[in-house]
């Protein structure tokens, strides 16, 4: 009994401390500290964000015949095409702040006050409609609101994030596209960004002409472009890319839609990145070095074999989904850029993509291993190689099961 009322004295002795002098001052000091990191934080949001303008300022906007009006916003600049009922480009930028920044969606979708002429709207994407139970009815058109610059690349500023959702910064996006490549597109540059410790300048653009199809329901009759560009200039490495995606779901890696800035430039008609150095400019923008560009799990991963090198009578890994099932024997040409041998003997041979991104994967079964003269894992690895067999599917990923070495040719052999 005396140990308890010894406890509860002691528990008596320690609450009623927690109000006393010494602890009211540490939490005054910690109140201090957390005004002062939310002061410091503001200021440090406006800083980037002057930044951001000069940048793109010294840089240039996208220069072209077109003399529609251009929106300056926090962190992005816009040119919006009033016809279309979108913008003809947006610029930002993205800062490696993108790391540390925890600002959340916003999905506060609104029209642009900036635009003098009006934008799109929310009923040019579906209408809702309010029930009983007071949950909204949607009907949708069949489009997503598109970002063309993602909200992702502000999460370091609640500022911008909230006016990437602008209709000025909208496009109608077929679903698959906006919610796969497009956003694996969006990832691998906020990535490339991180590991390379720099900042990348992007302009990004539907392709805008007089033919398009118009969202027939939407009040403002939207365009629904069939191409986007994405823009991108990393002035730190003096690295620049392009890439031109079909507003479809798309099959390809993204390295396959890779093109140059000059090209990008063709397709659109404007002057990208005007202001750049011309020497400078030159040399960068005829590249399509894609290898830069691709994440730290796909290095060394390759596009398809173009259908100008491939031996006649056989196949690239593009596109290689319709032959799945059909029984007869096909040709598949490509570089091997993974190789497994597991521990019970079976080989497992990758084309231009690695595991787990694989695209076309060779089995070649432990029973079968003595079909061949060479060791398939080891001699095979980086050389451009056709096999021969019946596409079949594995997990979703185009497939076939190798029995002999003589299924299994160098594509340098065949091209003979």
């Amino acid at each position: 009994m005396k140990i308890i009322v010894a406890l509860l004295m002691i528990s008596s002795i320690c609450y009623g401390q927690v109000d006393g002098p010494a602890f009211k001052k540490i939490d005054q000091q910690l109140d201090s500290i957390e005004n002062l990191k939310q002061k410091l934080t503001g200021e440090l949001e406006l800083i980037r964000l002057k930044w951001i303008q000069d940048e793109i300022t010294t840089i240039g906007t996208p220069l072209g015949k077109s003399t529609q009006e251009i929106v300056k916003h926090s962190a992005m600049r816009l040119s919006y095409n009033e016809a279309h009922e979108q913008a003809n480009w947006v610029m930002h930028v993205i800062l490696p702040a993108i790391m540390e920044g925890n600002v959340s969606r916003t999905n506060d979708f609104r029209e642009d006050d900036l635009v003098k002429t009006g934008t799109a709207q929310e009923q040019d994407y579906f209408l809702k409609t309010l029930k009983a139970d007071s949950t909204y009815k949607y009907d949708g058109f069949g489009y997503d609101r598109g970002h063309l610059a993602p909200s992702a690349d502000f999460r370091w500023s609640s500022a911008a994030l909230s006016e990437s959702y602008y209709y000025s910064n909208m496009s109608p996006q077929v679903a698959e596209f906006n919610r796969e490549k497009w956003a694996s597109l969006e990832n691998n540059l906020r990535e490339y960004v991180i590991t390379n410790e720099t900042h990348l300048m992007v302009v990004t653009a539907p392709v805008l002409s007089a033919d398009l199809t118009r969202i027939e329901r939407s009040v403002n009759g939207l365009s629904i472009p069939k191409y986007y560009v994405k823009a991108v200039l990393d002035t730190k490495n003096n690295r620049a890319i392009a890439y031109l995606m079909p507003n479809e779901k798309l099959m390809k890696p993204i390295e396959a839609y890779a093109v140059s800035i000059d090209s990008a430039e063709i397709v659109l008609g404007y002057d990208l990145f005007p202001n750049m150095d011309d020497q400078i400019e030159n040399e960068i923008e005829a590249k399509c070095d894609y290898q830069n560009w691709l994440s730290e799990r796909e290095k060394g991963d390759v596009i398809a074999i173009s259908r100008k090198r491939l031996p006649k009578n056989t196949l690239s890994t593009d596109g290689i989904q319709v032959f799945i099932g059909n029984e007869k024997k096909r040709t598949v040409c490509g570089k091997v850029v993974s190789t497994k041998k597991h521990e019970k003997g079976h080989v497992f041979i990758n084309l231009d993509k690695k595991f787990p991104n694989q695209i076309f994967s060779v089995s070649i079964f432990d029973s079968n291993i003595n079909n061949f003269d060479y060791q398939p894992e080891i001699y095979l690895m980086d050389k451009e190689v056709c096999f021969t067999g019946m596409i079949t599917e594995h997990k979703g990923t185009p497939s076939m099961v190798i029995e002999h070495g003589k299924q299994v040719k160098l594509l340098v052999d065949l091209s003979k």
